[in-house]
């Protein structure tokens, strides 16, 4: 299929965020008592802020009021912006189809994160669009992130390509019967 459009997950496929948001959550964490181990944490990825907290809340039989915990973590994240680093392999894509085809931005982040995020790695430019988690009713892996992208593009879903380094936005993007390139496998063969 010759895509019409590349639509791009933001946080672990066009930026390096994970370590900064994995910096937050410990920071926000420790008071509470809940753990979140690293690999727990990298298996997390694409999931939102409440159904972690929950989770974990869950998990480990510690109540703590889930809304103060995700707007703690939401604000813990942006002393760490500055470390966030380009991904060049596929950040280098999106280069490439500049100008040639549309591209949008569908992340799983709010955008008050999303757009410091995009400006930190230099990649505004490139995009049209961007969807986040607050132009969305549903997050993923519901497929509505990136069904709205593809329809700020004009451009039908079954005519996307979609980037994704987490399993949530895979299926979210599958979802939406778009043909998806987990970037994980991109990234490991280089």
């Amino acid at each position: 299929m010759q895509p019409q459009a590349l639509i791009f997950d933001l946080d672990g496929t066009l930026a390096d965020t994970m370590p900064a948001h994995f910096l937050a959550w410990q920071e926000v964490l420790a008071p509470t008592g809940l753990l979140f181990p690293e690999e727990k944490f990298y298996s997390c990825g694409g999931m939102s802020t409440f159904r972690i907290i929950e989770m974990l809340s869950r998990e480990q039989g510690i109540e703590v009021d889930v809304t103060t915990l995700a707007k703690a973590k939401y604000e813990a994240f942006f002393p760490h912006i500055p470390s966030v680093q380009r991904i060049e392999p596929v950040v280098q894509i999106a280069e490439e189809h500049h100008g040639k085809l549309p591209m949008a931005i569908a992340t799983g982040g709010k955008h008050g994160a999303a757009a410091p995020t995009i400006e930190q790695v230099q990649v505004g430019h490139l995009f049209s669009h961007v969807i986040t988690a607050d132009d969305v009713e549903h997050h993923k892996p519901h497929p509505e992130t990136y069904l709205k992208a593809a329809a700020a593009l004009g451009v039908d879903p079954a005519k996307c390509v979609a980037y994704e380094d987490a399993d949530p936005g895979v299926v979210s993007a599958r979802e939406a019967g778009m043909q998806v390139v987990d970037v994980r496998e991109l990234l490991a063969k280089i």
